[in-house]
């Protein structure tokens, strides 16, 4: 990364600048607050407010202090990869702006003072408690089924059922010996929460909203007021083995079945989910939820096109929708292993990868993840829908409808509005249209804009190679409405934050992305041939 590319960029989620002069214990809370989120990046000798280049040479002593702030300014010690980056000052001098990279963190790290910060988008926001708790249970470094059950004994545990599953995992002992003397469940007078969660008599006297909700929906929308369409909605408590088993048989019934004569004249149904995915959305929820997160409970929506599943928490741990295939991470390590013993989970870490395997099969896309406040919404299609052929371009984000794009009209899913016109007899012709680009119900083709022309636009403007061959590499990789940022291209290219930084600068200056409203800030699409 250069000068021009630093001054360039502006101050947001990954990226920063400070002054010289700036104390090592407020660099020490923007360092904290990059690893404990997405890692970032701060620029140190230029104004952060004018811009104005200040250098670091003829403070060598300053430098010095600011390069031990991470060590002992920062608990525990943050890793920081340093640069220096060379630019003449504002006093017309050679000198140079120290470049100080942070990586996003599986610890939580605080100051000399035990304060805690987090990066939110171009601010440093300081931790409550309560806050500093939650990062610590979506960290994997305390888990909330540990937490003690207040009012909870062990009256309120179920014996015979602890007897029965111990029973089943060859456990010889009692089953009171089981929960005092392994993982924790019982310790002296206190009952975790995952005792009670697992092997409790009635859970929801102590967590009311620990509970799955299924609601059918007519359509493909939900609808409110004197249009509500609700035909279905049930609630399943008790155990979590309970609620998943029976949450499971439910969608089931509530799912569609097509019987058809297939091949050597024998018939064949198809169902509407298939087994495996139809249980792992459902397991995966009750697995991985916050626990902590007790207004709300495991909603499962179905609709006509689609499976829905919302369940309370965020990605957990160093998981990330762009990761979540191949990446595990357990919230609740102890009722992922229960769930294990019972069948429910095979592997650790292949739920999701079975499940876009098994729908890349039938030529359905891969589920759709959502991380929408402290709700993670899971899509899956119906395969009684309009179906991609095998090896077509798939929904890889997440938007307001979910769409099933053929590859010639390009969609995949991002603010897309959609209606259907009959054709013929039989066949359905589907109609895009892109609400950010104000087009509603006229039938129109969107292109992604062309690569030759990106190159065009390169060549103009003297990129260099390096710079080119990432921008053909990132365009290659991103399809027609996939939402992006400097994150994605930062894991997308393999690059430190600035240099995916320094990419998205280029394509905003050639004018080839736009930004996309309503989800949140940094948020891009490449733009469409008819926009250019």
């Amino acid at each position: 990364m250069n000068i021009e590319q630093v001054l360039a960029m502006d101050e947001y989620q990954i990226f920063d600048r400070k002054s010289i002069q700036v104390a090592p214990t407020s660099l020490s809370d923007l360092i904290c607050a990059f690893a404990n989120a997405d890692g970032g990046t701060v620029a140190v000798g230029i104004s952060d407010k004018t811009k104005r280049i200040e250098g670091v040479d003829a403070y060598l002593p300053k430098v010095n202090e600011l390069l031990r702030v991470p060590i002992d300014f920062c608990n525990p010690t943050v890793p920081v990869e340093t640069e220096m980056v060379p630019c003449v000052n504002a006093d017309g001098k050679p000198d140079h702006v120290l470049l100080m990279k942070v990586e996003a963190s599986p610890l939580l790290h605080a100051n000399q003072a035990d304060e805690a910060f987090v990066r939110v988008g171009d601010k440093t926001k300081k931790l409550s408690f309560q806050d500093r708790l939650t990062l610590m249970y979506a960290k994997g470094l305390r888990h909330f089924e540990d937490e003690p059950v207040y009012g909870a004994t062990l009256e309120d545990i179920d014996l015979d059922f602890v007897a029965e599953y111990v029973h089943r995992i060859g456990y010889t002992k009692t089953a009171e010996e089981y929960l005092r003397q392994n993982k924790n469940f019982v310790n002296g007078d206190k009952i975790s929460t995952a005792a009670i969660l697992l092997f409790g008599k009635n859970p929801q006297h102590f967590f009311p909203r620990a509970r799955i909700r299924f609601i059918r929906f007519d359509g493909i929308e939900a609808k409110v007021g004197k249009d509500m369409n609700v035909i279905k909605d049930v609630i399943f408590e008790g155990r979590i083995l309970n609620q998943v088993q029976q949450a499971v048989d439910y969608i089931k019934i509530q799912m569609k079945e097509r019987t058809y004569l297939g091949k050597d004249a024998v018939f064949v149904t198809e169902e509407e989910y298939g087994e495996f995915v139809r249980t792992e959305i459902v397991v995966n929820a009750a697995t991985h939820r916050d626990y902590a997160i007790m207004g709300t409970d495991i909603q499962i929506k179905m609709f006509d096109d689609r499976l829905e599943v919302d369940s309370p928490g965020s990605f957990a741990g160093m998981v990330k929708k762009e990761n979540i295939r191949y990446t595990h991470f357990s919230r609740n390590p102890k009722i992922a292993a229960f769930l294990k013993d019972y069948g429910f989970v095979k592997e650790y870490g292949e739920g999701v990868d079975r499940m876009c395997r098994e729908l890349n099969a039938i030529g359905l896309p891969d589920p759709v993840f959502d991380n929408n406040t402290f709700i993670l919404k899971t899509t899956i299609c119906s395969a009684a829908y309009e179906k991609l052929p095998i090896g077509q371009t798939k929904v890889t984000d997440s938007g307001e409808k979910l769409v099933f794009a053929p590859k010639d009209i390009g969609v995949s899913g991002t603010n897309i509005a959609i209606a259907q016109q009959e054709v013929g007899d039989s066949a359905k012709k589907l109609v895009f249209a892109p609400k950010d680009i104000g087009v509603s119900g006229k039938t129109m083709e969107f292109e992604k804009i062309g690569l030759q022309d990106i190159l065009k636009l390169c060549e103009t403007r003297n990129y260099n190679q390096a710079t080119i061959d990432n921008i053909i590499k990132l365009y290659e990789d991103i399809e027609l409405n996939q939402i992006f940022n400097v994150t994605y291209i930062c894991r997308t290219l393999s690059c430190s934050s600035s240099a995916a930084g320094y990419i998205m600068l280029k394509l905003r200056t050639m004018d080839v992305v736009v930004p996309v409203r309503g989800k949140g800030k940094g948020q891009y699409r490449f733009k469409y041939k008819s926009e250019m």
